[in-house]
């Protein structure tokens, strides 16, 4: 075709959209000197006409293409100055992906005429063209967008973390041509597993198109996690099962579609902090060619290096307005095209660095952080983050804003050192439980506001955090030295598989109890999938290139036993206001306070095995591993008394000793609803005092469930 692009005025969508009369194209690229834009054929071969944009605005090149249709594959190649000792790589001998593409063609599969400098001379550009292996983008069809999901209430969630792939690659009861992709997700038969489980809200692993590293390429391996985006908003194409009539994108909204209707919330692991381009010697797809000063955070004293808080070889220049805008819209479309309710932040720190000027600090005030608060369509949504990266000051658990959820890692820690290495005492333990009221400020953030887990995907699964003493990563062809080398794991008297059965019934057990303790903390509890079936991965605690049965769900030695157990004590969560609480818990010791606290929500009362207060020394002293915790509420407008099945008090008691323990109860009649040591979900009256297994755990309250 022969046609000329128009100028195009305002403020149009980065990328490629559909609008009356063509399409616009926008491309961020300020310190561009020209800019080109490639058409293909529809298989993405052959470069059928290239035309240039006129003169960029703000920064942008956009222009609309008179008569176009979705449907066209297209390309970037933009024209600069090469000099990487000065940051900058441009490079029009090669093609770049847009990174505002909603649906990509091809895949990188490592060739290194992909690269934007000489294989043997990083400082010399390459004057191969790499047009008809390069990834494309493909301007996508309007279609209409999935409902948003049901409202949640934030004290009654239940979070499982799920990789959309390994969930259902091996079910038996999910049609072959469906396992492993977003229909085989949306299949009845997964999501009767999570309602099984009382789940309220699925955290899927990434989805967005990636670009696996070279280093994994060579080894025939792949980015299985999905942590290494090159296409922020274009849903992979790995998951999508080729059924007629559909596309990735539209198999992804239906997949949405069908886990609203089931009442699940949906909340997508989002990656914006680093791009698959990785390191000065990784390959030039997008970013790096389209402006590397403007994308990418550099090194102030060798611009040819980048900053590298993420551990993956570059940081995305989140200070800066225009990649700012970028991960605005692409958030945006998660949610207006797909459905998405909610997102967990990868790496979230370093979107909240600033410049150079600034040290690189973070601040909860940052500009993508205001962003998203003051966006009406974002700041509607879930919002989780890894509050942690690898840089300096990256360690920031409970520093963001209010409203956020956190993952905890010390609520992990401290339940594996408690529990299983016999390390934290009752005040770390207790302070874990009660939500990490030390970690979260209470005038400022919800009670829900710590997401805690003993096992999420990086790191042992729970089953193999009872299995193995040490690390098994030596498929990922790093000699076993990737991964967490301090895992606080035990092995139970033998390292692996078992089967003796004693040793089988105290894994079980330890599963139960770390389980038990997840669901019924203050904070919102999250479970990994394959924790509600046994999974193990065979001791590998960094599975993130073993697109393989290492981290597929093993349906066929599932031991559903496991959900059963969720199901049940997320179930008396629900049911008994004190357990799935809004309010901050209030300790307290004397009658007056207790009334006070009553007032807000929840009163919290600790007790020794003989019935006695804590003191000092006891809450200190790591040798101390039994402790019970009573908790009570008043009732407020409309609720049913304090002694009414959904206010009744409930009890907690621990024995976290390796001897068998009696307890004295508190004042009253109690009824066993849960005991950890027998995995029995049970309606008995209790004694006046009662004796628990070590490692145990019971819940009871004052009213029969």
């Amino acid at each position: 075709m022969d046609v000329v692009l128009r100028p195009l005025h305002g403020a149009p969508a980065l990328g490629a959209s559909v609008v009356d009369g063509g399409v616009a194209f926008a491309l961020a690229a300020p310190n561009a000197q020209a800019v080109d834009l490639c058409l293909f054929d529809a298989a993405g071969h052959t470069e059928i006409q290239r035309l240039q944009m006129p003169t960029a605005v703000d920064g942008i090149w956009q222009a609309l293409l008179p008569g176009a249709v979705a449907g066209l594959v297209y390309g970037w190649r933009v024209h600069g100055p090469w000099n990487p000792a000065q940051g900058q790589r441009f490079n029009p001998h090669k093609l770049l992906l847009d990174p505002c593409a909603v649906q990509v063609l091809g895949e990188y599969a490592g060739q290194d005429i992909h690269l934007g400098h000489q294989p043997d001379a990083p400082l010399l550009q390459d004057s191969r063209d790499n047009a008809h292996l390069a990834l494309k983008a493909v301007v996508a069809e309007p279609f209409t967008p999935a409902a948003r999901g049901p409202a949640i209430d934030p004290a009654q969630r239940l979070v499982c973390e799920l990789h959309v792939k390994g969930f259902t690659a091996l079910h038996p009861e999910i049609p072959a041509a469906l396992r492993g992709t977003y229909a085989g997700l949306a299949h009845p038969a997964a999501i009767a597993h999570l309602q099984k489980m009382g789940v309220t809200t699925l955290s899927l692993m990434p989805l967005a198109t990636c670009a696996d590293e070279l280093r994994l390429i060579k080894l025939n391996l792949r980015n299985y996690w999905g942590y290494s985006p090159i296409a922020w908003s274009a849903p992979t194409a790995r998951y999508w099962s080729g059924q007629p009539g559909s596309s990735p994108r539209s198999e992804l909204r239906d997949m949405v579609s069908a886990l609203h209707a089931a009442g699940l919330e949906v909340l997508l692991d989002v990656v914006y902090n680093h791009s698959g381009e990785t390191d000065e010697h990784g390959p030039t797809l997008g970013p790096r060619g389209i402006d590397n000063a403007t994308y990418y955070h550099l090194d102030p004293d060798d611009p040819a290096q980048y900053r590298n808080w993420t551990g993956c070889g570059n940081c995305l220049r989140l200070d800066h307005p225009l990649v700012t805008r970028m991960v605005l819209q692409s958030l945006r479309s998660w949610v207006l095209d797909f459905g998405i309710d909610g997102f967990r932040f990868d790496l979230a720190p370093t979107l909240g660095r600033g410049s150079a000027a600034q040290a690189y600090a973070f601040s909860a005030r940052a500009p993508l952080l205001q962003a998203i608060a003051n966006d009406p369509v974002l700041s509607t949504c879930t919002l989780v983050a890894e509050p942690w990266d690898i840089g300096e000051g990256g360690y920031q658990l409970g520093q963001f804003p209010p409203g956020w959820l956190e993952w905890n890692d010390r609520f992990r820690d401290g339940q594996r050192g408690f529990w299983l290495q016999r390390n934290v005492g009752l005040g770390d333990w207790a302070t874990r439980l009660a939500g990490s009221s030390d970690t979260f400020d209470a005038d400022t953030r919800a009670a829900h506001s710590s997401m805690n887990f003993v096992a999420a995907h990086d790191g042992f699964t729970l089953a193999d955090l009872l299995r193995y003493s040490e690390r098994r990563n030596q498929a990922n062809g790093e000699n076993n030295r990737d991964g967490h080398g301090h895992n606080l794991s035990i092995n139970c008297g033998v390292e692996g598989d078992s089967n003796n059965p004693q040793i089988q019934a105290e894994r079980s057990q330890w599963q139960r109890v770390l389980l038990a303790v997840t669901l019924l903390s203050l904070g919102t509890p999250m479970v990994q999938a394959g924790d509600s079936i046994g999974h193990s991965q065979g001791g590998n605690n960094n599975a993130y290139c073993q697109d393989n049965a290492i981290s597929w769900l093993d349906w066929t030695r599932a031991d559903l036993g496991y959900a059963d157990f969720i199901g049940a004590v997320h179930a008396l969560r629900r049911s008994r206001a004190v357990l799935g609480s809004a309010h901050w818990w209030r300790s307290t010791g004397d009658d007056d306070g207790e009334q006070d606290a009553l007032k807000q929500g929840v009163v919290a009362r600790w007790f020794l095995p003989d019935g006695s207060s804590p003191q000092p020394d006891d809450w200190n002293d790591p040798a101390h591993k039994a402790l019970a915790l009573q908790l009570a509420a008043a009732p407020g407008p409309g609720q049913v008394s304090p002694s009414g099945p959904f206010q009744a008090p409930c009890l907690l008691i621990i024995n976290g000793d390796t001897e068998a323990l009696r307890f004295e109860l508190p004042p009253g009649v109690w009824f066993l609803h849960i005991d950890t040591g027998g995995g029995d979900c049970l309606n008995r009256q209790l004694n006046d005092a009662e004796t628990l297994a070590p490692g145990s755990l019971w819940l009871a309250s004052a009213a029969p469930a």
